[in-house]
């Protein structure tokens, strides 16, 4: 009787170690997979899929409010279609996006407002047409707007 007691014990113990280790790997995986920085390195993946498809007007519509101001989506389409395919020589380009760093507070313009709690990652696009191969490197932005992660271009000069 004892010895079945010390077995049962043995393994509820087992039982409960194994529950809170696969508590721990889960919420250490979804602060790796959901945390701030990785939601706006998403965001700036899913933007440039969407450029590199040439669909503008879905990569339009992950832009911040203040950078749909700039431009409407009607002439964003329009200049970004023909940017690349007219001036580009190029159909698509493929993209590399780095690791996304937190600045702490960062204006898009001189004159615009100070943004908290902002994420910069590094992107480079590649093109291949037919004015040769070349790079493009630009620093991308990602605010939290209405709950939703958007991206941001500098206009500082």
């Amino acid at each position: 009787m004892a010895k079945r007691r010390a077995a049962s014990s043995t393994r509820l113990i087992i039982v409960i170690l194994l529950i809170a280790s696969i508590v721990t790997v889960v919420l250490l995986l979804s602060r790796v997979f959901f945390s701030p920085g990785s939601q706006a390195e998403g965001v700036v993946d899913q933007f440039y899929k969407y450029e590199a498809d040439g669909d503008f007007s879905a990569s339009w519509a992950l832009f911040h409010s203040s950078m749909k101001e700039k431009f409407s989506k009607g002439n964003y389409i329009q200049d970004r279609a023909h940017v690349f395919m007219n001036h580009f020589g190029v159909e698509t380009f493929t993209y590399t996006i780095g690791k996304p760093e937190e600045v702490k507070k960062w204006k898009m313009s001189k004159t615009g407002p100070a943004w908290k709690n902002v994420y910069k990652v590094l992107v480079t696009q590649t093109y291949k047409g037919k004015y040769g191969n070349f790079d493009i490197e630009q620093e991308v932005f990602v605010v939290q707007e209405k709950g939703e992660w958007r991206v941001m271009w500098d206009y500082n000069q």
